[in-house]
């Protein structure tokens, strides 16, 4: 299923947009799979396990929720093997648990460790009897019930069952979500404008980056950088911290800011503070917008390396880090674009989504949402399904990676 369809993914906040982790799905090349089949459902989960799964590291995406939709079916079918018990939830649709098979099949499947997300659930009926089997209820936002059903939650509160909001689009909704106690929230909140966000400026850490960011452009001696960061230390603790992150395999231990420039020169360098940069934001959306852009800014990479020549690559990268820029800092795209100069490329593909980065930039986007484009931008750019869902799961794993 991965040569045809994509993976999608939606983040999985908490009350404080801590992302938890995230629910993954199929996009059909023309659209999104609203009914996958079982061999569908088969082929995510294995496919998800196969990438998440290293030979001597284990498990890469430990400590981050993976939400998977299964059936009693799936979860006897060994698919499951390469995934983490502990990491991952199991979605399951309140009619598959109609007869004692698929009962024995959920008891099983906690047993092993998997958590188990109850879907389409009727709280205030029979669905009761099926709470000992759960560790998640989804709670469907914009359905009629939604605040009775929410509101039952009170007599779960002893229990360690949690209850999640899908569908979590806007931020009145959100509000109207956290205001009937939801534990956890899935949908792409993240991606709109928060009402009433106001207008920020740099903050000193911020502001430093910047200069550095410029430093490097224009190639200054080492030197003159480790001045500059000599004025902040817990931002020089930061950033070798991040040089030293599994995510970049460099085999050695990094100990100085001359010691990286000199194994991997100033590119390198450029990419870490741009990383930095976002994860200087203090805004509350700051963490899942700090993930989103550093996931996006790699999956925009890996597009296109087999496409563009190394340093191109690397540019897409920054314009991935950069399109959620103006959201983590506070402050207009305009305004950012003229705290740092990039070349016409980069500020063409975050102002237009055009030119030579954009469409590799608005597709990494579009595998942020279900709103059925990622088969169209795929084709335009001449990249398969396969190789998108890859680029997908692997900028994952490297954020995942990171130390921050």
């Amino acid at each position: 299923m991965q040569d045809v369809n994509f993976i999608v993914r939606e983040p999985l906040l908490d009350p404080t947009l801590k992302v938890l982790g995230y629910a993954l799905s199929w996009q059909g090349p023309d659209g999104y799979l609203s009914q996958p089949g079982e061999p569908d459902l088969q082929a995510l989960a294995a496919f998800a396990g196969e990438r998440f799964t290293h030979a001597e590291r284990g498990y890469l995406m430990a400590g981050s929720l993976l939400f998977l939709e299964a059936t009693p079916e799936t979860l006897r079918s060994g698919v499951l093997s390469s995934l983490s018990p502990k990491d991952t939830i199991l979605m399951i649709d309140r009619v598959d648990l109609g007869d004692a098979s698929a009962l024995d099949d959920i008891k099983a499947a906690r047993v092993a460790g998997f958590g188990i997300m109850l879907c389409n659930v009727d709280l205030a009926g029979q669905d009761r009897n099926f709470l000992p089997l759960v560790t998640h209820i989804e709670i469907r936002f914009g359905s009629p019930d939604f605040p009775a059903q929410a509101r039952l939650y009170a007599s779960l509160k002893q229990s360690s069952i949690r209850m999640v909001a899908r569908g979590v689009r806007t931020w009145s909704d959100f509000q109207a979500s956290s205001s009937l106690g939801m534990d956890a929230f899935v949908g792409s909140l993240c991606l709109s404008e928060r009402p009433g966000a106001v207008i920020g400026k740099l903050n000193p850490a911020q502001a430093m980056i910047l200069q550095l960011m410029d430093m490097v452009r224009k190639n200054a001696d080492v030197r003159q950088l480790e001045g500059v960061l000599k004025r902040d230390a817990a931002l020089s603790y930061k950033l070798l911290r991040y040089i030293n992150s599994a995510g970049f395999g460099l085999g050695t231990e990094i100990q100085s800011l001359r010691h990286a420039v000199t194994m991997l020169g100033y590119s390198p360098l450029y990419r870490w503070l741009s990383v930095l940069l976002a994860a200087a934001g203090s805004g509350t959306q700051s963490p899942v917008l700090m993930q989103t852009a550093i996931v996006r800014g790699r999956f925009a990479e890996l597009l296109g390396q087999s496409f563009l020549p190394r340093a191109e690559a690397e540019n897409l990268f920054v314009a991935g880090m950069f399109s959620l820029l103006d959201r983590l800092l506070g402050i207009p795209m305009a305004e950012v674009l003229d705290s740092i100069q990039l070349s016409e490329a980069v500020t063409q593909a975050l102002l237009t989504r055009e030119g030579i980065f954009g469409p590799f930039l608005a597709l990494a986007e579009a595998c942020e949402k279900d709103n059925g484009t990622v088969g169209a931008l795929a084709e335009s750019l001449f990249i398969s399904a396969s190789q998108v869902n890859e680029a997908h799961l692997s900028a994952l794993v490297w954020a995942q990676s990171l130390k921050l």
